[in-house]
């Protein structure tokens, strides 16, 4: 045990008198608790071995041998720190520390004292305020809060080993009633299912969920714009509750799911083993129902379940049908616009070849959405089969092997005779023939389709099935026609004459009498000084 100087030893005895912790005399003497813990203990020896002395903490006796009391402080040991008095508080008041305010003193102000000197002063200068909470108060249904916790021990299946599971507790904010369910692993979908059969369990949602930032829920965790995963925020938007994440490191705005996941441990759980987790959730429902509900709940001085049958006719009325969970990726476009699922290929048009996309799989159906806005842009049926290809045949480039079908129809467009013409050349010279076939259905781009199927007409009363025939055909129709219209034109121009009387054309008369009067006008007489003319 270190040695003090008489003064501290003082101290030291006459706090240990007056049953002061360890702590309480460090922070008065400033000397560390070990030198402090051997003092205790001596003065523990001297008050055992003597009758007089008392033991009790809060005694007034002193010890044997008691050293004589501290003198008053004098003028002459004020703190050096007292000239800096209002720098040093200036300093707290910024949260700086001791030792920062420490050196400034010396590279500013010329300090010569010790850096423990200003650590006692600034101890005494700051004011520690104890942190104020409120109180949180809801209306029946409003909020519902969500946490995950520690199950008790239960058999692993086909192992002989023991394991905590998780515990998912959902607490209704006004009445305190709670869900329990123990689960092996949690996952997005998990963690919305659970949400889900807690709505079931209560008859209703709530209109707000508390949770934390965990990464079943949340996936970028910010104070004003929290980013929700999308199979949670689905789950929630179809039964109308919003979320309401806690800051990060504040679990007193969820305190009721809290003290309720401690209850569960140290009550109904504590001590306890399982051998399925089927055994736990039966065990938790009936403990819930017997004894958790029925309490008299601590702060409310009201029954639980009391309040609960309060609470549920103004919970949200569920939907009909539960929530249809999906998985959710992004995919590339291929060259075939189509995006590769569980080795199927689905279209994805309007998206662009190249582009990313968000595809989402749900049991029976496939949705095809914006990357960025995540507007539904496809949606297709599941198909089980891998390497199937769902893809409507109007979305599908040039394939020979399915083509017969697209040229047939255009031959049909273009006429009755285009079109028997097309199905006698395919079935004589079957897929290599549709090359005939295209160029017989292109002739319509050029030429007029009435006449392109005459043609067809002729070529098949000649015998010949050929394109080649055809198009002669066509071109010597066409160019026929367009010598009758140069016929039956030119017989018209030559009896065109000169039309005399129209509504539009006036009378010769008028005419004739305007020329007689323009030749018999006099020319005008020269200009008056006045600036008139006149007449003669």
């Amino acid at each position: 045990m270190n040695v003090l100087k008489p003064h501290l030893q003082t101290t030291i005895w006459t706090l240990l008198g007056a049953g002061a912790s360890q702590r309480e005399i460090e922070r008065v003497t400033g000397i560390d608790r070990k030198t402090i813990r051997g003092y205790q203990k001596r003065f523990a020896a001297m008050a055992a071995n003597s009758p007089g002395v008392s033991t009790d903490p809060g005694g007034q006796t002193p010890p044997p041998r008691p050293p004589a009391p501290t003198p008053a402080r004098s003028p002459a040991t004020v703190s050096a720190c007292e000239p800096h008095r209002s720098f040093i508080e200036a300093q707290l008041r910024l949260r700086r520390n001791a030792m920062a305010i420490y050196q400034d003193l010396v590279d500013q102000h010329g300090f010569t004292a010790r850096y423990s000197s200003v650590m006692r002063f600034a101890r005494k200068l700051r004011q520690h305020e104890p942190e104020q909470f409120d109180r949180l108060e809801f209306l029946p249904g409003e909020e519902m809060q969500v946490d995950y916790g520690e199950g008790a021990p239960t058999r692993v299946p086909g192992t002989d080993r023991y394991r905590k599971p998780r515990l998912f507790v959902a607490t209704l904010r006004y009445s305190r009633r709670s869900f329990r369910r123990v689960v092996w692993k949690s996952s997005q979908q998990t963690w919305a299912q659970l949400h889900e059969q807690a709505w079931r369990y209560f008859g209703g949602s709530c209109r707000y969920v508390v949770l934390d930032n965990l990464k079943e829920g949340i996936v970028k965790p910010d104070l004003y714009e929290p980013q929700l995963n999308s199979v949670y925020a689905a789950t929630l938007a179809h039964y109308g509750v919003i979320a309401d994440p806690a800051r990060v490191r504040d679990p007193n705005r969820k305190g009721s799911v809290e003290n309720a996941i401690g209850h569960t441990q140290a009550t109904a759980l504590k001590g306890r083993r399982f051998e399925s987790l089927a055994e736990q959730n039966d065990f938790l429902e009936h403990w819930e129902t017997k004894w958790a509900a029925s309490r008299i709940h601590g702060s409310a001085r009201r029954q639980v379940q009391a309040m609960f049958e309060e609470e549920r006719p103004l919970l949200q009325p569920l939907p009909v049908l539960g929530m249809q969970y999906f998985t959710e990726s992004q995919r590339t476009v291929c060259d075939d616009s189509c995006v590769r699922v569980d080795h199927s290929s689905y279209g994805a048009r309007p998206a662009p070849i190249g582009s990313h996309v968000l595809v989402r799989v749900f049991e029976h159906r496939i949705e095809i959405r914006d990357l960025k806005t995540q507007a539904l842009l496809r949606s297709h049926v599941r198909v089980e089969r891998p390497g199937s290809v769902v893809l409507p045949m109007e979305e599908r480039v040039f394939n020979p092997s399915r083509e017969t079908r697209r040229i047939l129809a255009q031959a049909k467009a273009i006429g009755n005779d285009a079109e028997r013409l097309c199905e006698l050349l395919f079935a004589v010279e079957g897929r290599v023939g549709q090359r005939k076939l295209w160029g017989i259905v292109r002739l319509a781009d050029r030429y007029p389709r009435r006449l392109v199927d005459r043609a067809c007409a002729q070529a098949m009363r000649d015998g010949i099935y050929s394109y080649s025939h055809v198009k002669r055909l066509t071109e010597k129709i066409v160019a026929e026609a367009l010598a009758a219209i140069e016929r039956t034109e030119e017989p018209r121009q030559l009896e065109l004459t000169l039309t005399q009387e129209h509504p539009l054309i006036r009378p010769a008369d008028i005419y004739a009498e305007l020329f007689s009067r323009c030749a018999s006008a006099q020319p005008s007489a020269p200009l008056t000084p006045g600036g008139t003319a006149h007449d003669h």
